[in-house]
């Protein structure tokens, strides 16, 4: 999809962050929008900073019921939808041992099962249309697991299993599956992390902080979806671990054992 122009693009997590830099890269890119999150007073703000048409829809993807019946609503608004930008998620801060199972739940059930639902309320209208473009905002802990990330990574692990499958399943239609998977991005989702009783941490991680801006980061994003790339890794000194684990597992293994992780 080299020209994003008048392309309809949904992103979820649009309110702040990774989501947020993505409308407006998108919108440069003289995307049409439709913008979702939890929060309709942040949306409208991002809206309305918007250089293109853009809707606001929200939407809570720990609701799966109500998932069907919203992309309904935004498929007759807008007509037709060119990619779905799965950004939204929460993230983790607590030991295994230490969380509560609701935690472990939560994480599922919005970054995993919360993505699963949404996707398959659009997939008929891609497969009818016969193209579309999945965008998937995984992370690094798709790829391994690290300290007080056991939920969370779960859930982004899955991520890459499910929408690897329905790349395979779905290339005869022209589905596009784009995997992304940052590193450090310097947003509040450390902040709004959950501890281990489901608590937010309040706090922002030291990498966190240093890590890219999510400006320059939904420039790389906007750029592979563009390419139409499977899967992109984007970060700083820790993409490193993307090859320890694939050439030296035993090396990483014992590096996240004391890596500091908050």
């Amino acid at each position: 999809m080299k020209n994003l122009q008048n392309k309809t693009v949904w992103i979820t997590g649009a309110s702040s962050g990774i989501g947020e830099a993505l409308a407006y890269e998108f919108a440069r890119q003289g995307a049409k929008l439709v913008l979702s999150a939890r929060n309709e007073a942040e949306l409208k703000r991002v809206a309305a900073a918007c250089p293109t048409e853009a809707l606001v829809q929200p939407l809570d993807l720990g609701d799966h019921d109500s998932l069907p019946g919203i992309a309904e609503q935004v498929l007759a608004k807008v007509g037709q939808l060119d990619l779905l930008v799965n950004n939204g998620g929460i993230s983790q801060r607590a030991l295994a041992k230490d969380t509560i199972f609701e935690v472990d739940k939560k994480m599922v059930d919005v970054n995993l099962l919360g993505t699963i639902a949404l996707s398959k309320a659009v997939l008929p209208h891609f497969l009818a249309k016969k193209s579309g473009h999945f965008v998937v905002i995984s992370s690094l802990m798709g790829k391994f697991g690290a300290p007080m990330r056991s939920g969370y990574a779960a859930a982004k692990h899955g991520l890459h299993g499910f929408f690897d499958t329905l790349r395979a399943e779905c290339w005869r239609e022209n589905l596009k599956v784009t995997i992304v998977c940052p590193g450090f991005i310097r947003t509040n989702i450390s902040k709004n992390a959950l501890t281990s009783d489901g608590s937010k941490q309040g706090t922002m991680d030291e990498a966190t902080g240093k890590g890219m801006t999510p400006e320059a980061l939904a420039k790389k994003i906007v750029k592979a979806v563009r390419n139409e790339k499977r899967e992109v890794n984007f970060g700083g000194f820790e993409l490193l671990a993307v090859y320890l684990k694939r050439f030296f597992p035993g090396i990483l293994a014992r590096i996240v054992r004391t890596a500091k992780t908050t």
